[in-house]
């Protein structure tokens, strides 16, 4: 057999022309390996020059395989037990992993409590995860019966329309991960899947958890079909596992939602609307504090207060480009001033009239109100704010990711001469205001 060489972590090796990953990496701690850039699985064989480099399951890159694997079994485990569920997508994501499916009912805590028996079972079986090459052709006839899978194979190439599901279909070539049995090499399940992933589904082990589930819409958006999404965590060892759970349970301790009820300074009244706050006679006194002390530092430093009304016509948002770049993060028009006579004719067209999702366009047409000189400026203009924006329902949390907030937002108009010490002084303020309130993780 021929050798050819290769760098394997820094180090040139010759190899014989059969060399997988397995071959380079004894260490039960390597999930995957790195080619000239490009994350493989250890099954991968490499090429005369290639430059590899072993990922650990420690690794970000390695978590990520880990949870990817995971999502997997969970997916498996999901049709086991209901196999009428339609597969959506299922990413890694910052400490964990989500699977998206279309059921029928909604997922239950005692749903995912069978479903983790369940994944423990496929994880015993140690089930090997076996990458294949396919087309669209061949995918479209093996997924006939998953919908979602089909319309990812029509996005292929399509990064910003696939979204999260890149992690299943990209631009190169399209592929399918086997999950097989590790005796007789059957195929038990299969998924849609750009990879990489663990060599079987033993490495999981037991230091894993679902979460919870909650509604999400298909792809993100509001104009498809709602599914069920379940979100769990992985890690390599079952300490990690209990130091991930115990980080949440001290976070829900500060959770600012849970303080918020507790110590009656706010809350987000259903016949409201989601994601709009309001703000109790305790939570108030705070805000006003807050507001007063911004509102005494902006004037100290030679800033006007103005104001300005909540809603706009729409040629305002046009004009300043808003409705063309972020008509999908504001509330729909309200159409308003039409007049009709008696006899249902249009005597005056209306309007459509947008609730403002920022402040810039109308803090402008103060400075265009009156002719200006250059001896009037830097003119520095702020005010509290109070913008809508039409946050998706599944990103709306506490006061963090709101659908109204008021802003402490301030423009300057200044001449060019005078833009780095205006800039610089801004930084500067802004950064000092922050201090104040104590926020210095900046």
């Amino acid at each position: 057999m021929s050798e050819f060489k290769i760098t394997v972590d820094g180090v040139e090796r010759e190899v014989p022309s059969d060399t997988t990953g397995f071959k380079l990496f004894e260490s039960k701690t390597i999930v995957a390996i790195r080619v000239n850039g490009e994350l493989r699985d250890l099954a991968h064989t490499v090429a005369k020059g290639d430059l590899v480099e072993g990922v650990e399951i420690s690794s970000a890159d390695g978590l990520n395989i880990l949870r990817h694997s995971a999502a997997h079994v969970l997916a498996q485990a999901v049709q086991n037990v209901n196999p009428e569920a339609k597969l959506g997508i299922g990413p890694p994501i910052k400490d964990g992993f989500y699977y998206d499916f279309d059921v029928v009912e909604p997922f239950t805590p005692e749903d995912l409590r069978k479903l983790e028996k369940e994944m423990d079972r496929i994880i015993r079986a140690g089930q090997r995860f076996v990458r294949r090459v396919s087309n669209d052709a061949d995918a479209r006839i093996e997924l006939a019966n998953e919908p979602y899978k089909l319309e990812l194979i029509g996005l292929k190439g399509n990064s910003d329309a696939v979204g999260e599901g890149s992690a299943e279909v990209g631009a190169g070539e399209l592929t399918i991960y086997d999950n097989t049995n590790p005796q007789t090499g059957e195929v038990i399940w299969k998924d849609l899947c750009r990879g990489p992933h663990l060599p079987n589904t033993r490495m999981i082990g037991n230091a894993y958890s679902l979460m919870r589930s909650a509604a999400a819409y298909w792809r993100g958006s509001e104009a498809n079909k709602q599914l069920q999404r379940i979100y769990g965590t992985a890690w390599p060892s079952k300490d990690e596992l209990k130091a991930h759970l115990e980080r949440l349970e001290e976070a829900a301790k500060r959770d600012h939602r849970r303080i918020g009820a507790e110590l009656d300074l706010f809350s987000f009244p259903e016949e409201i609307g989601s994601g709009l706050a309001v703000f109790h006679p305790k939570g108030g006194v705070i805000r006003r504090v807050m507001e007063d002390y911004s509102r005494k530092r902006h004037e100290e430093n030679g800033y006007d207060f103005v104001y300005t009304p909540h809603i706009t016509k729409s040629n305002l948002f046009e004009i300043s480009g808003h409705l063309g770049w972020y008509a999908d993060g504001m509330f729909p028009p309200m159409k308003l001033d039409e007049e009709v006579d008696e006899n249902g004719v249009v005597r005056k067209q209306g309007q459509d009239y947008y609730l403002k999702p920022m402040n810039c366009p109308f803090h402008i047409l103060i400075y265009k109100s009156q002719s200006r000189s250059y001896r009037d400026l830097p003119l520095r203009m702020f005010e509290f704010g109070t913008v809508y924006r039409y946050e998706k329902s599944g990103v709306v949390h506490g006061l963090t990711r709101v659908r109204g907030l008021t802003q402490d937002d301030a423009h300057l108009f200044v001449t060019q001469e005078n833009m780095e010490q205006e800039l610089t002084d801004v930084i500067s303020f802004v950064l000092g205001l922050l201090r104040d309130y104590g926020l210095t993780d900046f």
